[in-house]
């Protein structure tokens, strides 16, 4: 899908790396249709056989792109640890893996790194902020450190996300980002995005300087506490979808929802960014979580929306207690229903501005 204002502008979302299955060449038509594979550690998994069992599992729904999310963790003073991995080193199997695994499947592979705030006492990194000019520095020097370190390491990958809900550091610091991506720029030749969290999108300053808008997709569909109908949340996707292209035009760039997914919950439309009471869900929210998903994948397939999604979240390997499960049948169902008649007449990825 595209937006005409822009069809001039389309470009593949990342270059080619060298696989044992080529993708084919980019139409500017197709869509994304991705999954964000999660992890319940580190990130070990990524680099497991278990992975590979998902990303075949996630390609026989009708996917053509995955997303990885390398975690880094921060602590109140602005420092950024960056954990396992080695600067000086090799990328580490648990990158390196995904990424050649993906491309043998013919899937294309997006990394969007995650900030870990949970130690610092943060309850997300939507949170992060801090309380001095000192710790401000501090924190974007790490920070550039490490996420120029994963670009160096990622540079096979298709797409490379500079941040994620970090929109508290966004605001007033906008020299610091764009040094922070003109030097992820100089590590990868991927498209480069910032996936803003969706209340915020409309208030990043630097969309000029990456190649795509991205966006945490939790919109509120409804107001109310009530088992909401289809056609609510299809006005709802309307609205939404509407906003989103005429800010899209404006900023000559096009959208991807780097997340967006409903948890078993009877409050899945009116707080989809919320998790789900934990064990046996409630009558009616498993069909609530599944409507809704419905509506939103009909929503971003309609021309001139969006250019595709990645769905959260999937896991490999075992699961513990998770939440947001696109892997269950239900959502399994939907999501194949959506999917599969594309992947048959489709090409290859989805391209990018």
């Amino acid at each position: 899908m595209r937006f005409p204002v822009l069809a001039l502008l389309a470009i593949p979302w990342g270059g080619m790396a060298a696989t044992e299955i080529t993708p084919g060449p980019i139409n500017p038509d197709d869509d994304i249709r991705g999954v964000v594979i999660s992890c319940q550690s580190w990130g070990g998994e990524w680099g497991s056989d278990a992975m590979v069992e998902a990303l075949a599992e996630i390609k026989a729904l009708g996917a053509n792109w995955v997303q990885i999310h390398p975690y880094g963790s921060v602590d109140r003073d602005g420092n950024i640890t960056l954990g396992r991995l080695d600067p000086d080193g090799p990328a580490p199997d648990w990158i390196a893996r995904p990424i050649a695994e993906a491309h043998r499947l013919g899937l294309k592979i997006c990394i969007t790194p995650h900030l870990a705030p949970w130690r610092a006492g943060w309850r997300w990194r939507g949170e992060i902020d801090f309380d001095s000019p000192e710790k401000w520095a501090r924190f974007f020097r790490s920070y550039r450190t490490w996420i120029t370190t994963l670009a160096r390491f990622c540079r096979d990958a298709d797409g490379f996300s500079v941040g994620s809900e970090l929109d508290r550091t966004v605001w007033g610091h906008e020299r610091a980002w764009r040094e922070i991506i003109a030097g992820v720029r100089a590590e990868t030749p991927a498209a480069l995005t910032y996936a803003a969290n969706w209340p915020d999108y409309q208030r990043i300053p630097f969309w000029d300087a990456v190649d795509v808008i991205s966006l945490s997709a939790y919109f509120n569909l409804v107001d109310h506490d009530q088992t909401p109908t289809a056609a609510e949340l299809d006005r709802s996707w309307q609205r939404i979808l509407a906003e989103a292209r005429t800010y899209a035009a404006a900023q000559n760039r096009r959208i991807v929802f780097m997340e967006l997914g409903y948890d078993r919950s009877l409050d899945a439309a009116r707080e989809p960014w919320a998790d789900g009471p934990r064990g046996e869900p409630a009558p009616g929210a498993e069909a609530l979580q599944t409507l809704c998903l419905d509506r939103a994948l009909t929503a971003v397939a309609e021309p001139d929306a969006i250019i595709g999604t990645f769905l959260w979240k999937w896991f490999a390997g075992p699961v513990r207690r998770a939440s947001f499960l696109v892997s269950t049948p239900a959502m399994r169902t939907v999501v194949a229903q959506h999917w599969a008649e594309p992947m048959a007449t489709s090409r290859s990825g989805g391209s990018m501005p």
